[in-house]
């Protein structure tokens, strides 16, 4: 075991798809400062929707979604009406936006969703907004529950692109983390989605699993090369049942150990990039035709709610149960059970939770973060000098980051702070420096000010 896998892979560190994440939120903001927030974007504001669709027929065991079981189609067409609604909600607040370009449907399993709520759902959107010309139109998909008939709805509705949750191929794992769907499954599926037209396909795929090795992941990787989707995302598991009570049913004497998760990691990101995929980030790999290849050589990639993606809209618009929106002013959740947000949403209110309103300090942090996210290097000065704000802001930050320094995970050329390659795995933990709530708990006020710790999975 290598010195940075004894003193730093353990550590636990959020996964940054937002900044501050989503445990510093507060309800401060609500549906008022929402509302505000919405009326203030101009046409220059372009807009990307995501839907939350919090219902599957079975929840995994490894899940850390937020998502209830429902084998019946009664609640889903409820929740597909009450979508609709609060899709007209929003839209009365937004006077002067831009175009959508970026449309996503996340889970659960969306696409339990009965035919005609899809249906009424886009039609609505083409009503309510300025669907921009070449908008991606995304949706996650259980393998299992891919048919003729759902691949047609996709085709009618303008999906673009399709995420397969795979996670691994082995028997054994897949009993495991209660997800039993055997390759031939899969390969039907992708079959299906190809055959509609549906032709963007990524993969998820996980390491960190119980049961797993490392030749059950190289397995894994060499039968997902073989089926040529045009993103693979490749996500370390995290083991959090403190939070998710359905991860108690994983068996911890079989989750790898973290020097064997950094074994995982390194041996699928050598396997995919000698399959002609290239690295995107920590864990995405990508065909190099495919548009987030493109974004990562133009400069354009970016980190979202959704991991790293290729959507250029400045608004982020959360709708369903517990999704999150981000714009300009800050982030903005809505409640997190299906009953408190109908509620509201009937009453003709925003069904805001809690947010977090940003300062130019956060939005320094934040842009720091990402830029290291998903490029593995930042000109401190620079972004300071985009916010106006003095290099002395990151003060703080700058200590926290000498031992790292030290240790080889990153150096200084210049102005710019750079990932090695032997620090790219651990590039969350370098990110971390530059949070400045990390060590602080959620409050109805300012967070900086309150005690510890909100708990997070292992740094890889």
């Amino acid at each position: 075991m290598s010195k940075l896998t004894r003193t730093y892979a353990a550590r636990n560190v959020p996964r940054y798809t937002s900044y501050p994440t989503a445990p510093h939120f507060h309800s401060g903001v609500d549906a008022t400062v929402y509302s505000r927030w919405l009326t203030e974007l101009t046409c220059e504001d372009s807009l990307s929707l995501y839907l939350h669709v919090p219902f599957c027929r079975d929840i995994c065991h490894y899940c850390g979604c937020l998502t209830k079981a429902s084998r019946q189609d009664a609640p889903l067409q409820a929740y597909g009406d009450t979508l609709l609604q609060e899709l007209e909600l929003v839209a009365d607040r937004l006077k002067h936006s831009g175009p959508v370009k970026h449309i996503h449907w996340g889970g659960g399993t969306p696409s339990l969703l009965p035919r005609q709520a899809f249906l009424e759902i886009t039609g609505m959107m083409r009503v309510l907004f300025e669907l921009a010309p070449d908008l991606e139109h995304a949706i996650e998909l259980d393998p299992r529950h891919v048919t003729t008939e759902l691949t047609q709805t996709l085709r009618d509705i303008g999906i673009t692109r399709t995420s397969l949750g795979v996670q691994d191929f082995d028997r054994n794992v897949q009993k495991a983390i209660g997800r039993v769907q055997p390759r031939e499954t899969v390969e039907r599926a992708l079959e299906m989605l190809r055959d509609a037209g549906l032709k963007d396909v990524n993969f998820d795929l996980m390491y960190g699993l119980p049961g797993q090795s490392e030749e059950t992941v190289a397995s894994t990787i060499k039968q997902a090369l073989a089926l040529q989707p045009s993103r693979i995302s490749l996500f370390g598991y995290a083991h959090v049942p403190w939070m998710k009570k359905n991860q108690r049913l994983i068996d911890e004497t079989l989750l790898p150990q973290p020097a064997d998760r950094l074994a995982m990691a390194a041996l699928a990101r050598e396997a995919l990039v000698a399959g002609d995929y290239q690295q995107i980030g920590l864990d995405h790999f990508a065909l190099p035709d495919d548009s987030m290849a493109t974004a990562l050589a133009d400069g354009t990639l970016h980190r979202n709610f959704q991991g790293y993606t290729t959507d250029q809209a400045s608004q982020l618009i959360g709708l369903g149960v517990s999704s999150i929106g981000k714009l300009k002013a800050g982030y903005a959740q809505n409640i997190s059970d299906v009953a408190g947000w109908r509620k509201k949403v009937q009453a003709g209110e925003l069904p805001i939770a809690r947010g977090f309103a940003l300062t130019d300090e956060d939005q320094l942090r934040g842009d720091i973060i990402e830029r290291l996210m998903t490029n593995y290097r930042c000109n401190l000065p620079a972004s300071c000098n985009a916010f106006g704000l003095p290099l002395s802001t990151l003060d703080d930050a700058l200590g926290i980051l000498a031992p790292y320094v030290a240790d080889g995970l990153a150096r200084h050329e210049r102005d710019e702070l750079v990932m090695t390659p032997e620090g790219r795995p651990f590039v969350r933990l370098v990110a971390s420096a530059f949070d400045a709530y990390l060590k602080t708990a959620p409050s109805t006020g300012a967070s900086k000010q309150t005690p510890p710790v909100p708990r997070h999975s292992m740094a890889v």
